[in-house]
């Protein structure tokens, strides 16, 4: 039996590490910090290859650039290096630094579980302009390629997506990676969900930076994992290819040359690191073996309509044109951050409406034009003019949120977000459940990483959206089966798989 169909892994993996409370109260996990891993990969034996300063901003609007990345992907743009130094810096790389007393910190492009950065991006290429043929790590930390292989090796993902056609005809592609023990040093095996989480925020920014672009773009979560490990020189017990992203038209593959394995130095993590088997057993279980598998893999879920509305509905009233913030897409995700605290004061309906709005489609594999997203998002209101204190579910197709229970929250918000104070003091919690065993269903274990991808993509857009507006935003984990419960009956069935709370960022007293 094909690994990936044997769906109890699945569901194994996701009951072992769902959070409760006694879970965590249990848990006797500690955080060894002599032992913190670094947050960078390191190629100290080759050669830098600098990428191009001083990136000017597309103009853009960032709400505009958000609305466009939800869309089928226009354009014909071909990616050089200027461009592809700007897609890089405002998907993952350092946006600010802050010094302090002890060193200095990082921030990034796009949110991190813990600020740990466990997530890499590799390039896959022809000749471009500037840039020869080859496969390439982004080096964060010096903004920088490097190059693992020369000569062009775009064929040998073609093969590995059995024959996907935005890969055979794209001048670049980019690779997501996740390395295991950067992000489980903290959150143990339950960092199988981040590289997703993760890697999902990074795409939002990508997404909207190519729609800005107009570089046609698109997410594949479809290809046979081996061959993709092999090409990049992965050690999968360790790091692991997640998702791959062609960009541009119009260049097409030929055959590529034999992948030779690579053994090439990086720099230790940390003085030692610990595995969680539970994290390889899950991603062998939904690991694609063979091109035939892949190629029959690709396509859309169907998944059940959202149950037409019963209760209250309070239309969305997003700003227009006119009213919207202008700011452009790359200035927005400069100022990006994650809030660590919210003041509590109300935000109106209209900005809410807003980032609601920027809640849409991807351009992937998974899905087609048009068709339902595999996560609906429910929303606790605490303080949003015009809109009672509630729970509600939000339907696209109405432009409406459905009221499901009216109340004040605030205490409950709270305690689903680990008993912590941001959900509690945020304007509004979003979060993003899907029905998971329609999804495995269709795509077998693999189902699991596109309904996590899909719910932070859109996670993150949340993110930006609530930034474009001048309001605050932060990423949290949850009690999961609480989350389903509280908003229940309407979500019995389903899991929670992201949550993002927003609300206006609480300024630091002087003092």
């Amino acid at each position: 039996m094909e690994t990936n169909r044997d769906l109890e892994a699945t569901w194994e993996y996701h009951e072992g590490t769902k959070h409760s409370f006694q879970s965590l109260r249990s848990s006797r996990h500690f955080l060894d910090f002599e032992n913190k891993p670094l947050p960078f990969k390191i190629y100290p034996g080759l050669e830098p290859i600098p990428l191009p300063q001083g990136l000017e901003p597309s103009g853009v609007p960032a709400l505009e650039a958000l609305a466009a990345s939800a869309a089928e992907p226009k354009g014909e743009r071909l990616p050089d290096l200027k461009l592809l130094a700007r897609l890089l810096h405002y998907s993952a790389g350092i946006t600010k630094r802050i010094r302090y007393s002890q060193g200095e910190m990082l921030f990034r492009a796009a949110s991190c579980t813990g600020a740990l950065y466990h997530i890499d991006l590799y390039l896959v290429c022809g000749d471009l302009p500037d840039l020869e043929a080859g496969v390439y790590h982004f080096g964060v930390h010096d903004f920088a390629l490097r190059q693992l292989r020369r000569g062009d090796f775009r064929g040998e993902l073609v093969r590995a997506t059995a024959g996907e056609s935005a890969v055979a005809l794209a001048p670049a592609i980019l690779i997501c990676s996740s390395t295991f023990w950067r992000n489980s040093w903290k959150y143990q095996a339950r960092a199988y969900r981040h590289c997703f989480w993760d890697s999902g925020t990074i795409l939002a920014n990508l997404l909207a930076m190519t729609a800005a672009h107009r570089v046609p773009a698109r997410v594949l979560c479809g290809f046979v994992d081996g061959w993709v490990n092999r090409l990049l020189g992965l050690e999968p017990q360790r790091e692991v290819a997640l998702a791959l992203i062609p960009l541009g038209r119009d260049s097409p593959t030929g055959q590529a040359p034999d992948v030779e394995p690579l053994a090439l130095e990086t720099t230790p993590l940390s003085r030692s690191e610990v595995d969680y088997p539970a994290i390889r057993a899950m991603h062998e279980a939904s690991s694609l073996a063979e091109e035939t598998v892949v190629a029959a893999w690709r396509g859309a879920a169907s998944v059940a309509p959202l149950a037409s509305p019963s209760g209250r509905l309070f239309p969305l009233r997003p700003l227009n044109d006119r009213e919207a913030p202008h700011d452009s897409i790359e200035e927005v995700i400069s100022r990006r951050g994650s809030s660590r605290r919210f003041a509590r004061q109300p935000i109106s309906l209209e900005q809410l409406s807003t980032a609601l709005s920027s809640i849409g489609g991807i351009a992937a594999d998974f899905t087609q034009s048009g068709g339902r997203l595999l996560n609906d998002a429910y929303i606790i209101v605490n303080a949003v003019e015009g809109l009672p204190c509630g729970s509600y579910v939000y339907h696209p197709d109405e432009g409406a949120l459905e009221l499901l229970r009216e109340g004040e929250f605030r205490d409950e918000a709270g305690d689903l977000g680990l008993e912590q104070a941001l959900p509690a003091d945020a304007s509004a919690n979003v979060f993003f459940l899907a029905d998971l065993a329609p999804i495995l269903e269709r795509f077998g274990n693999r189902g699991y990483r596109v309904a996590q991808l899909e719910a932070a993509i859109n996670g993150g857009r949340l993110y930006l959206a609530s930034y474009a507006l001048g309001l605050g935003a932060t990423g949290l984990t949850f009690y999961d089966d609480d989350v389903t419960d509280f908003f229940s009956p309407h979500a019995e069935g389903k899991s929670a798989m992201f949550l993002v709370a927003l609300g206006h960022p609480a300024r630091k007293t002087p003092g």
